[in-house]
C-alpha cells in the first residue's frame, strides 16, 4: 500500500507566484491579526531613544496629573463640604459666628480664598514637578530637530 499525501487534503490550493513572505501551505488562523513588520533596508540605528517612546513623556503625564488632581481636590473637595454641611446639617450652618454672622455664610465666603488658594497650589506645582520636565522635554526635541536637519 502506498502513502497518498494528498488524501487528508480534498482540496489543494494553487500555487502562487513565488514570493518569500507567502507560503502556501501556511494557513492564517486569524487573518486580522496583526502581520510582523519588517525593517525598512536603508534605516539607520538611532543613538538615542525616540522622543515618542521616551520616559520622560510618561514622567509629565503623571506630574502634570498630580498638578491637576491638587488643584481639583482643593477647590471642589472644599465646596462639596460645604454642600454636604448646607444640606445634611442646616442647624450647624444656621448657628452664628459672631452677632448676625452664620457659619454657613462664613464659609460661603471662605470660598474665595479656597479657589485662591487651588490657584497657587497650580502654579507651584507647575513650577517645581510639570516645567522642570517639559523644558527638559523640549531640550530634547530642539537637539532631536538640530540632529535631524544636519543629516
Amino acid at each position: 500500500m502506498s502513502y497518498d499525501p494528498y488524501s487528508s487534503y480534498p482540496y489543494r490550493p494553487p500555487d502562487p507566484s513565488p514570493s518569500p513572505a507567502y507560503d502556501a501551505y501556511t494557513y492564517e488562523t486569524y487573518p486580522w491579526a496583526p502581520q510582523e513588520a519588517t525593517e525598512p533596508a536603508e534605516r539607520r540605528p538611532q543613538r538615542h531613544a525616540a522622543l515618542g517612546q521616551h520616559s520622560d513623556l510618561r514622567v509629565l503625564r503623571s506630574a502634570y496629573r498630580w498638578q491637576r488632581r491638587v488643584a481639583t481636590l482643593t477647590a471642589l473637595g472644599y465646596f462639596v463640604l460645604f454642600l454636604i454641611l448646607s444640606a445634611f446639617a442646616p442647624s450647624f450652618m444656621t448657628s452664628t459666628v459672631t452677632d448676625g454672622l452664620p457659619l454657613g455664610l462664613l464659609l460661603a465666603l471662605i470660598q474665595v480664598p479656597v479657589t485662591w488658594l487651588a490657584i497657587a497650589l497650580y502654579e507651584q506645582t507647575a513650577r517645581r514637578r510639570v516645567d522642570p520636565i517639559a523644558d527638559r522635554i523640549r531640550k530634547h526635541a530642539e537637539l532631536d530637530a538640530k540632529r535631524e536637519g544636519t543629516r
